[in-house]
């Protein structure tokens, strides 16, 4: 058998951000992955946050598993879900909801996976960070190049990805 290769490109810029020295993003930085993007001050189009909250916030996955995945969580570094304040607790939540209104609008799918890997034993990539995966799924979406190569073909960019759901985050909801 031999080696596929899929290119993305577009990744490569923000990889290099994350790893410029000096940069906010860069792994040595005080915080969690997700707190040091949260306070990079670099503009929302290049971290891909969609909506900046009180409490919490919500940006997309920079490793969908669908165009349109995106990531709700809290403003800071927190593992444990039953150890968020009453506030955050809520705007997680109403957050989660207005993800799946702007997720829907915005392509159109006829399903949405919502969910949580709480800890590492739990399947979470980033455990000292919690975050609730919203995704648009639609019929048949697992095909063959995911049942026989382990791979997913995603048709737009992240940052085509980013625009079309700040677009529907801001529509008035059944528009």
């Amino acid at each position: 058998m031999s080696l596929e290769h899929l290119w993305a490109g577009w990744r490569s810029q923000y990889i290099d951000t994350v790893t410029a020295d000096g940069s906010s993003l860069a792994p040595n930085s005080q915080g969690s992955l997700f707190e040091r993007i949260l306070g990079s001050g670099v503009p929302d189009e290049e971290t891909f946050i969609v909506h900046r909250g009180v409490h919490c916030f919500v940006i997309c996955n920079l490793y969908p598993y669908t165009n349109g995945h995106l990531l709700v969580l809290p403003n800071r570094a927190e593992p444990d879900l039953e150890a968020l304040t009453p506030h955050e607790h809520a705007e997680l939540f109403t957050l989660v909801t207005r993800a799946v209104r702007a997720v829907k609008q915005a392509y159109r799918c006829d399903g949405v996976n919502v969910g949580m890997n709480l800890g590492k034993a739990g399947g979470a990539g980033v455990p000292d960070h919690l975050h609730a995966h919203v995704l648009p799924r639609w019929e048949g979406d697992t095909n063959f190049m995911t049942a026989i190569a382990s791979t997913r073909v995603l048709p737009e960019t992240l940052l085509q990805s980013w625009a079309k759901i700040c677009d529907a985050w801001t529509q008035p909801p059944g528009t």
